[in-house]
């Protein structure tokens, strides 16, 4: 075949991998090459191989080249088709009689090929963002007991913030994949469960089982709620979120694909509202549960969402296994942890969340 249509930067990096070679042939490979076609045929895959024939000497070398492609099994995001093909660097490595990894890595915007395979872990480098994190705020009214004007003007700021970030988009795939990873994700509810150590006060494994139940039953629940989707943070808490002075803040840490459900940021910072009061009930009625119930009412009032709160309980369920979790929050008290589970169980049964309950907790 014709070598010409392979890339330029690809045949320059072929020169550099294999020097003094020649490209022979460069040939497209269907997802199945049987001889025989019928039910069996495979129509797609997962990627565009094309095989290349290298030649030195009157001897042939053959590659595969692989570009992985998007779609909506789990492949839609470029981290997605990143971690796909540096797994299967390692894995092709280490599986017997398996065909030999020779290279990996990223195609530039210029079309350059730039090769990760000498790299051992991933980095990221940010800016900084100057400022003190929202979780102060909310120990100091835990400590203090009552919230200042300017701690109900930033609750007010970061739900408007959220009205003008959910933003509608038409990707129904997406929403799917959203409320898929919200149940099976690692990060998600199966994966926050299976990190509880054994015994857990307050979240035996047998709650915990029953909870990860209805959570999975929701899924088939939201799962063709398409028209939700919007434009997220996706991991909206008040560690992420960096205050300067008044309320202007920061954010920090933007996770899975910003694509989602507009529940899934509500819930993530109003949780830590209770959170904080949990074991400082005294701070709910003046400090801590006027900014739950001020996080709610001006997202209201910013952004109408009837569906909201129906919408809300396994989103609330997901966070509270976050925070309950005594890998992350060992301090929590059992029975801090054990009344924030109840208040998940009672929103997962009602079929949505009232964010009045929160102050029956209290009483």
């Amino acid at each position: 075949m014709d070598p010409r249509p392979i890339p330029p930067r690809l045949r320059e990096h072929l020169a550099r991998l294999y020097p003094d070679h020649e490209i022979a042939a460069v040939e497209p490979l269907a997802p199945d090459t049987g001889a025989t076609r019928g039910s069996t045929t495979k129509a797609a895959g997962y990627g565009r191989p094309v095989r290349i024939a290298l030649t030195r000497d009157g001897e042939v070398r053959e590659l595969v080249w692989r570009v992985a492609m998007a779609d909506e099994f789990g492949h839609d995001r470029r981290s997605d088709r990143a971690g796909n093909l540096l797994l299967a660097y390692d894995d092709f490595a280490r599986t017997p009689d398996h065909v030999a990894p020779i290279d990996v890595g990223m195609i530039a915007a210029d079309g350059g090929l730039i090769s990760v395979r000498d790299g051992v872990e991933p980095y990221l480098l940010t800016a900084f963002a100057r400022g003190a994190i929202y979780a102060d705020d909310l120990r100091r009214v835990a400590r203090d007991r009552v919230a200042t004007d300017l701690d109900l003007a930033r609750a007010g700021a970061l739900a408007r913030y959220l009205a003008r970030l959910h933003t509608p988009i038409d990707d129904p795939a997406a929403y799917r994949r959203a409320i898929r990873d919200l149940v099976g994700h690692g990060e998600g509810i199966f994966g926050m469960v299976d990190g509880y150590p054994p015994d857990v006060p307050g979240a035996p494994v047998e709650r915990l089982a029953a909870i990860e139940r209805r959570c999975a039953g929701w899924r088939w629940r939201l799962r063709d709620h398409e028209g939700r989707l919007v434009r997220t943070h996706g991991d909206f808490h008040p560690f992420n979120v960096v205050f300067g002075d008044g309320t202007a803040f920061t954010l920090l840490d933007a996770s899975r694909g910003t694509r989602g459900d507009a529940a899934d940021d509500l819930t993530a910072m109003a949780i830590n509202y209770v959170l904080f009061a949990l074991d400082a009930p005294e701070a709910w009625r003046r400090g801590l549960g006027p900014l739950w119930h001020e996080l709610w009412r001006a997202y209201a009032r910013e952004r109408s969402d009837t569906s909201l709160l129906a919408c809300a309980p396994p989103f609330f369920a997901w966070r509270a296994l976050v925070v309950c979790n005594p890998r992350f929050y060992p301090d929590l008290s059992p029975t801090g942890r054990s009344t924030l589970l109840g208040l998940v169980e009672g929103a997962l049964d009602a079929k949505h969340l009232n964010p009045a309950w929160a102050d029956e907790v209290f009483t």
